[in-house]
């Protein structure tokens, strides 16, 4: 018998197995964007904290507006800059992700920037990434 083709049989194994694999890929490519998004928020908090210090530098305070020293990528919302006693927090979002990013800054009493962090939050603040007590990433 001369066989040029695939079975019936054959051909649903195939089908199988590629939707087997499919289910396995697709999850995974959702959450891959989901950290493209928190690394985007992230970084753009990183470059806030670089503008926030770049101001303090020549004025000796925190501003909530630093205008065009400071510009978002696209897609992320904010930020939202509150001023503390001791420095400032801040928070920025996205337009796909319901997680949030926050920020915060500190002083100790002579002046030196003694502690910067990110979080990343969908409700509690669960820890992102720790900046080192000198400030710098």
């Amino acid at each position: 018998m001369d066989r040029k083709g695939l079975t019936l049989i054959e051909l649903v194994v195939v089908v199988v197995i590629v939707g087997v694999l499919a289910s396995i890929v697709i999850p995974k490519f959702a959450n891959t964007r989901e950290k493209a998004y928190l690394a985007s928020m992230k970084s753009d908090l990183r470059n806030l904290v670089t503008a926030e210090e770049a101001y303090f530098a020549d004025s000796i305070a925190y501003t909530t507006n630093l205008g065009p020293a400071y510009r978002t990528s696209t897609g992320v919302l904010g930020p939202t800059i509150t001023l503390t006693g001791d420095g400032w927090t801040a928070m920025v979002g996205h337009t796909t992700t319901t997680r949030t990013c926050a920020s915060r800054s500190c002083r100790n009493s002579a002046g030196v920037l003694s502690f910067a962090n990110l979080a990343v939050t969908s409700g509690s603040f669960a820890n992102c990434a720790i900046l080192p007590s000198t400030g710098r990433y």
